[in-house]
């Protein structure tokens, strides 16, 4: 695990957290590594997935800063929005799900394949596992290269727990966050929620965050 000194480095408080400072982690390196190697892929179509608060729509942020595109939302995509994609290289296409116009998606998948553009679709499941009632969509799903965001190791969950408590002005002791990794469920929803409740009690007892408001809202 890196030295404290060198994450608080990392994360530039007074910059909270830019998206040049996205931490990378054997959790999400892979993800990153082939967003930089754009446009060498295997494919046009890539399904970057991860459970919620992964890191998916920093990792699309960071690349439309670095290589252009535009970004649209799956659920509020509109037949105006295909009309401004010709001029646009890479889509990104955020929080795929099955709520969707699914005709639409399709729509604008055909002509991302038929003008050789670019495609990024975010997800918290693969592509290929959502039921989709268009079976030329399901076809369509099938032609994407995916790509996983784990779940956080020791090293991520270390610099999530670190970073948001920076963003609320907290600073605790290196011991304090290592007890509440080895305590907690390694998902990205689980650290946020702590943070959130140890952060509440906290407050609420106007007391510094000690072991004892940690063990106090693990139950334990």
């Amino acid at each position: 695990m890196r030295d404290l000194n060198q994450l608080i480095i990392q994360f530039d408080y007074e910059e909270n957290f830019k998206d040049d400072d996205f931490y990378v982690s054997n959790s999400n390196k892979n993800a990153f590594k082939l967003l930089n190697q754009w446009p060498k892929w295997e494919k046009n179509f890539l399904n970057i997935y991860g459970e919620k608060f992964s890191g998916k729509t920093h990792l699309m942020n960071i690349f439309i800063k670095k290589f252009k595109g535009i970004k649209f939302y799956s659920n509020s995509l509109t037949d105006e929005d295909l009309k401004i994609l010709k001029v646009h290289e890479n889509i990104i296409l955020e929080n795929l799900n099955e709520e969707i116009n699914e005709k639409l998606i399709y729509t604008l998948l055909n002509i991302i394949d038929l003008d050789n553009k670019f495609v990024i679709i975010t997800s918290e499941k693969p592509i290929v596992d959502l039921n989709f009632a268009l079976p030329d969509l399901k076809s369509r799903a099938k032609n994407f290269l995916l790509q996983k965001i784990d779940k956080p190791d020791d090293e991520l969950m270390f610099a999530l727990i670190l970073k948001n408590l920076s963003d609320r002005q907290i600073t605790i002791d290196k011991k304090l966050i290592d007890f509440i990794i080895k305590r907690i469920d390694r998902s990205y929803g689980k650290i946020f929620d702590f943070i959130y409740k140890v952060d509440e009690l906290s407050l609420k007892k106007k007391k510094r965050i000690d072991f004892k408001i940690i063990k106090e809202v693990l139950g334990e």
